[in-house]
């Protein structure tokens, strides 16, 4: 659905409906049980290898997030993951060598990464993080914990992010405990773990240089994509669910109140649409990144409570899809920044006043 015809300043349509065929034919048709076992469907990533979706413009990386969003946000979180935080940083922080050592295996799915960055104890207040890093030699000794951490249970290499005595450093580790944390009710496909760092050495050759300052800023923006496409996928569901479900002799589609509820969620789903295809036309600051962040999670819980209740008892069931985006998008909500966070660095770009702690 594109009310506002924003794909008709996009070109490249070839790769989007690759993306949107694939997500349609190969990954609707089982997400549901994978979503209830709690599992990430592996067989899915072959597929992925061909659609050519790494190392693309902002505008078509954003719209790629969308289409899969649109199907599953967990699926789409797994490829922000590594595309925007694994091989971005890599692309952005690492030497020559790492580049030459992990991105062609990175960007053919043949390895996979995670993002190491919140801990149990210190999730929005990153500058007090409590994993270290000592030098020793030329090599590294990590020590400490991370959690909430997507792809960690299976990864090939972790970006963990570490304070040492020149402040925070990122290291991409080979070798970790993982533990993965169980009972999710939201992203239950995206496999996220507890990474325990015990005395872990890691070489001097794995130190990334710079800080994670960019990188995020540009995850935020591919969130706001997730939303948006989660968003449209719960809009789809309860339009044929509303024009297929009768009541009192004709389609629930024909009550003005469940109309009400349908033009509210296009309503919303549109001024996302619109928002971040904008974004996506700039050079984006920060707070800009951060107000499309918490709009589009915002707008998404808006979006997913009305869809499932024009689904009535029915929304309660994962069968009916509704009900997975419902909970998903509580995960957008909170990840990458709180919502409250993302408010407060808009609030003090726009008034020159911090209101943080």
């Amino acid at each position: 659905m594109d009310f506002y015809k924003i794909y008709n300043n996009f070109l490249d349509k070839d790769t989007i409906i690759s993306v949107r065929t694939f997500m349609k034919n190969e990954v609707a048709p089982i997400i549901n049980q994978y979503w209830m076992a709690d599992r990430f469907p592996l067989g899915i990533l072959e597929g992925l290898k061909e659609l050519d979706i790494i190392d693309r413009s902002p505008l078509l990386t954003g719209l790629i997030t969308m289409e899969m969003g649109r199907v599953d946000p967990s699926i789409a979180t797994f490829y922000t993951i590594q595309n925007g935080l694994v091989i971005g940083t890599i692309e952005k922080l690492g030497t020559d060598e790492q580049k030459k050592k992990w991105l062609p295996s990175l960007k053919r799915f043949e390895k996979i990464g995670c993002f190491a960055l919140t801990e149990p104890d210190v999730g929005s207040g990153i500058l007090d993080m409590k994993t270290t890093a000592r030098r020793k030699g030329n090599n590294w000794i990590l020590n400490g914990q991370k959690k909430w951490i997507g792809n960690a249970t299976w990864a090939d290499i972790a970006i963990i992010w570490a304070k040492t005595d020149d402040g925070i450093q990122g290291f991409i580790v080979e070798y970790y405990e993982v533990e993965k944390i169980k009972n999710k009710f939201g992203l239950k496909v995206c496999q996220n773990g507890l990474i325990t760092l015990d005395k872990i050495g890691v070489s001097e050759d794995n130190r990334l240089e710079g800080n994670f300052k960019d990188i995020l800023r540009y995850t935020k923006y591919l969130v706001g994509w997730e939303a948006t496409g989660l968003q449209m996928g719960a809009y789809e569901h309860a339009l044929k669910y509303a024009k297929e479900r009768e009541q009192f002799g004709k389609p629930i589609a024909g009550f003005q109140l469940i109309q009400d509820l349908l033009v509210k969620m296009l309503a919303n789903v549109t001024a996302c649409q619109c928002m971040m295809f904008q974004l996506s036309q700039i050079e984006f600051n920060d707070a800009q990144a951060a107000l499309a962040k918490a709009f589009t999670t915002s707008k998404a819980r808006e979006t997913v409570s009305w869809g499932r209740e024009i689904f009535g008892g029915n929304g309660m069931s994962i069968d009916y899809n509704i009900g997975r985006f419902f909970t998903d998008a509580e995960a957008l909500y909170s990840y990458e920044g709180s919502y409250q966070m993302q408010q407060l660095i808009v609030g003090k770009h726009i008034t020159g006043l911090s209101a943080f702690v």
